[in-house]
């Protein structure tokens, strides 16, 4: 089966190249290994300045009319009470808002659908080899195998996912890896314009209202760190122990979610992988967390996925023939872009998870941002809250 393109994740930044490549008269095709909906470790917040490109991926009202309310302040919750500031304010004077990914994900495949993209779903691809000028992709579901050729191979499938593809990142286990948690909550009386940074020993997480009246509390911890926390709360699932540590170390938390109940169970993932990779390499484009990861102490994850899709997208129209010299002249363009919109926020990221997860600094970042409470506001603007995405004017 031949297709001017071949996207291996479903995800936002998948659905987002996929659905910006459709709609340039491309031929794409969708693999995507799980069924929607479905809930993931995420922190769920949207920040403002992507209004506009889901706009132009065909979604935005739909967003508008299901997210949770706008984060108009931002707070850190770490030892003592909580020390607010204001969110910075979008170029457009919106502000961000959360969605669930069960509900996100879902509407972005089914706007790349509409676009005219195909949907392999659910569909694993296990293997990406050249095959001439172009590229093999080989799927299978079940008992049933196919081959994609293409020309543009995209992985957006996250650094998380395992498999034999060039791409997709060896597992490792170090004790410095951080290690993902998120839950629902209802009930919760966190105010609902108000989005915290929560610092507790070996590890960091935030708070938001999302939709369908449901609060996500996300957070990711060291996996030293956890091992000490399990054997704390000896006979209590992972995911429990750590709101235990959070609830023990953070007052914010504990009093927000006094009267508050679990809306489902706690979800895992991991461990996350911070930095900055390959944007272009092996012949296959990378974006959303393969391409690079920030920390998601600055709640960008989901921008970061949506705009890398678009930036590619943007990239690749600009390129007429996508033979080898094509596609590496669109891939080099495409690095340099992806770093001019991400790499501050990344390192950013770094800093700021460094300072929060160390059991001596939590402290201190807590009283440097009781002096300086207008830090939260930078460090909000450094995170990338109010950066343009390019190629949307």
């Amino acid at each position: 089966m031949r297709y001017d393109a071949v996207v291996i994740g479903g995800g936002p930044s998948g659905s987002a190249v996929a659905t910006a490549l459709a709609r340039q008269g491309r031929a794409v095709a969708i693999v995507e290994r799980s069924e929607f909906p479905r809930s993931k470790v995420c922190g769920e917040f949207i920040s403002a300045v992507n209004l506009a490109l889901l706009d132009r991926l065909g979604v935005g009202d739909s967003i508008r009319a299901l997210a949770g309310p706008e984060i108009r302040r931002v707070a850190l919750f770490a030892g003592g009470t909580g020390i607010e500031a204001k969110m910075p304010r979008a170029p457009t004077n919106a502000f961000g808002r959360a969605l669930g990914r069960d509900v996100l994900d879902t509407l972005l495949l089914e706007a790349a659908a509409e676009a005219g993209a195909t949907v392999l779903q659910p569909w694993q691809a296990v293997d990406a080899v050249p095959d001439g000028d172009d590229m093999a992709v080989h799927v299978e579901c079940k008992d049933e195998q196919r081959t994609l050729v293409a020309p543009i191979v995209v992985a957006a499938h996250g650094s998380w996912e395992p498999g034999g593809l060039p791409s997709q990142m060896k597992k490792r286990h170090q004790p410095s890896d951080f290690l993902g948690f998120k839950a629902h909550f209802r009930d919760s009386s966190l105010p609902p314009d108000l989005m915290p940074l929560l610092a507790f020993p070996g590890g960091y997480g935030g708070m938001v209202w999302s939709d369908q009246g449901r609060m996500s509390i996300s957070c990711c911890i060291r996996r030293d760190r956890l091992a000490q926390v399990r054997a704390e709360h000896s006979g209590m699932a992972a995911g429990e122990a750590v709101f235990r540590h959070i609830l023990a170390a953070c007052p914010g938390v504990a009093e927000a979610l006094r009267h508050a109940r679990l809306d489902g169970s706690w979800l895992a993932a991991g461990p996350i992988r911070p930095g900055l990779r390959a944007a272009y390499a092996d012949d296959i484009f990378r974006v959303g967390n393969i391409a690079g990861e920030s920390h998601p102490i600055i709640a960008e994850g989901i921008s970061m996925a949506l705009q890398s899709g678009w930036l590619l997208a943007g990239e690749l129209a600009r390129v007429p023939d996508w033979n080898r010299a094509g596609r590496r002249q669109a891939g080099l363009r495409y690095a340099a872009a992806w770093r001019r919109q991400f790499a501050v926020r990344i390192l950013t990221a770094s800093a700021l998870a460094g300072l929060a997860s160390r059991p001596l600094t939590a402290g201190a970042m807590h009283q440097f941002v009781r002096a300086f409470p207008a830090s939260l506001f930078l460090g909000a603007q450094l995170s990338g809250k109010i950066s343009v995405v390019p190629g949307l004017g």
